[in-house]
Formats: structure tokens, sequence, C-alpha cells
């Protein structure tokens, strides 16, 4: 089983990555893209057999550990 999970700012949080990598899209002519979020994937492998107690665990390691939940939000997808 494997967890796929996508950390990401929370709307309204300051993204300074995402304004840099903006502004040289915007010099390099890429002029279509209204705005850019950074955020980072976690893919773990797990040993689990079910998969609703593997998401549950996923979501503990997130709120304790992967996500920084003050200003940031998280998807686990579980596959």
């Amino acid at each position: 089983m494997k967890a796929i999970i996508n950390v990401y700012l929370k709307n309204g949080v300051l993204d300074p990555q995402g304004k840099a990598t903006h502004h040289a899209l915007d010099s390099m002519n890429f002029s279509k893209v209204e705005d850019v979020r950074i955020g980072k994937q976690i893919i773990m492998k797990l040993s689990n057999r079910d998969k609703e107690e593997a998401y549950k665990e996923v979501e503990k390691m997130c709120e304790e550990l992967l996500a920084n939940t003050v200003i940031e939000d998280y998807t686990i997808e579980i596959v």
C-alpha cells in the first residue's frame, strides 16, 4: 500500500518561492500563468493491509510531523 501526501500553504499565507517562480516564468514569456504556489509531495510505502487504518495513521503523521497545520493544509491519497 502507498500513501501520497500533498502539503501546501493555506490560502492567504505568503509564498515567496511561488512568487519568485511566477516572476521567473513571466520573464520567460509564460504570461498566461496567473499564480504559482509551491508545495511538497511525500510518497511512502506502507505495510498496512487496511486502507482506513492506513489513512488514519498517515493523517496522524501529518498532524504531528509532516505538515505545519498552522500555515499548511494537506491531502492524503491511499493507493
